[in-house]
């Protein structure tokens, strides 16, 4: 008899709770409902900004994602707060987590880090040839986490987003136009002025080499066996190795058409007469 009794005073008690519960859970499913509505709406709206503005398509997404995440969350707060769960201690639980997983990936969380910093500031974009941490290539693809560059051989490097943002970076594509030096010796007996007009001469028959700024030919080192020319000119990005290499091989050609030496390194051996 007493065990029914404790029975029913049990029931009687899950059933004040379930009525004294139920305005809370009624407005916490309103509150989830509305908030799921609110977070949808937010989102096409941030989409419809994002579809206006020219931003990188990586760093859309990932924005996306990340307001609709944070929404989320706030979202999840409210609702077990509205079902009697305390905010201080929802908040301790949450930061205790938060710590255990930020210790847990310090390496992965830099690279996060980097890989917004460089969405955001972009240093370089898809189809760039930079030169990072040692490692010379294209541009393929910028994640999160990584960016990967197609090296000359077509080898796919692969560099955390930490090290990239925290090192230097030279991006040769960043302006439309580089400059490009090249440097030759030619025999003390040679005429200088000769070779310089030559070198002069071929940058104005490469059309792809500008005249604006207009090459320059220097002195550059009087050296132990020549004369060393240096020749500055400039030239627009998607065509400058083609220049580049136009130059070294006419000047090879003229040179010799025009009698002018390129000597090697040579070492003069006296011999002394012991008498």
């Amino acid at each position: 008899m007493e065990e029914l009794e404790g029975y029913q005073e049990y029931i009687d008690k899950s059933i004040d709770w379930l009525i004294n519960m139920l305005p809370h859970l009624i407005l916490a499913i309103i509150i989830f409902v509305v908030g799921l509505w609110v977070i949808r709406f937010i989102n096409r709206i941030v989409r419809r900004f994002f579809d206006r503005k020219d931003y990188d398509e990586t760093l859309e997404t990932f924005l996306q994602s990340f307001i609709s995440i944070a929404l989320k969350v706030l979202l999840f707060v409210l609702v077990v707060t509205q079902l009697g769960v305390k905010t201080s201690s929802l908040v301790a639980m949450i930061g205790a987590a938060g710590l255990a997983i930020g210790l847990a990936l310090q390496g992965s969380l830099a690279n996060f880090a980097g890989g917004v910093l460089i969405l955001i500031f972009k240093p370089f974009k898809i189809g760039d040839w930079i030169s990072a941490q040692g490692v010379e290539g294209s541009v393929k693809e910028i994640s999160i986490f990584s960016t990967k560059l197609n090296t000359f051989g077509n080898q796919v490097a692969i560099i955390p987003n930490g090290q990239l943002s925290n090192g230097s970076i030279v991006n040769y594509n960043m302006e439309d136009t580089r400059r490009d030096k090249f440097d030759i010796g030619i025999g003390y007996g040679s005429n200088i002025k000769e070779a310089k007009d030559i070198l002069l001469k071929i940058c104005a028959d490469y059309p792809d080499i500008l005249t604006d700024p207009a090459p320059e030919v220097y002195v550059g080192q009087l050296g132990d066996s020549s004369v060393n020319l240096t020749l500055r000119f400039w030239a627009k990005n998607e065509v400058f190795w083609a220049s580049h290499f136009y130059v070294i091989e006419e000047t090879k050609l003229r040179f010799d058409n025009a009698g002018i030496e390129i000597p090697f390194p040579q070492r003069v051996i006296h011999s002394m007469d012991g008498d």
